[in-house]
C-alpha cells in the first residue's frame, strides 16, 4: 500500500496517515492479520517523524482496526463492535452533514454522494 502524506494539508499528518490505512483496509488493500510496517520503517519510507507514525498507530488502535503486538508490530484487527461504530459514525455524520445543509447540499445530493462513495469499497 502506498502512503501519499500532502505536507501542504491544513490535515495533521497523522491523521493523513491514519485515513489512509483506513482506506486501504476498507478497499482490501490492507487485509485482516496483515503486520503494517515498522514504525522506524513507515517513518523512514514516508519521510517523517516516527512519534507522528506512533500517534497513528495509538489512534488506529483505540479505534479498533488494529492491534500492537511486541513481535509483529501493528497489525490489522478489526474490532467488529457493530453499535459502536454505527454510534461513532453517527456522531461524525451529524457534523458532516450540518456543514452540507449550511452549503445547501440537498438530502438527496448527500444519498447520490453516499452511494457513490460506498460503491468503491464493494470488494
Amino acid at each position: 500500500m502506498l502512503i501519499e502524506i500532502d505536507f501542504n494539508s491544513d490535515e495533521a499528518i497523522y491523521m493523513q496517515l491514519r485515513n489512509q490505512i483506513i482506506m486501504g483496509i476498507a478497499t482490501s488493500a490492507l487485509q485482516e492479520g496483515e503486520a503494517l510496517p515498522s514504525v522506524r520503517q513507515l517513518a523512514q519510507t514516508v519521510g517523517i517523524n516516527m512519534h507522528t507514525v506512533n500517534k497513528a498507530y495509538a489512534v488506529l488502535r483505540q479505534e479498533g482496526f488494529i492491534q500492537l503486538d511486541r513481535r509483529r508490530g501493528a497489525v490489522i484487527a478489526l474490532d467488529v463492535d457493530k453499535i459502536k461504530a454505527i454510534t461513532e459514525m453517527k456522531e461524525q455524520l451529524r457534523i458532516v452533514l450540518a456543514k452540507g445543509c449550511c452549503k445547501n447540499i440537498s438530502k438527496e445530493e448527500v444519498h447520490e454522494l453516499v452511494d457513490e462513495i460506498y460503491e468503491e469499497y464493494q470488494v
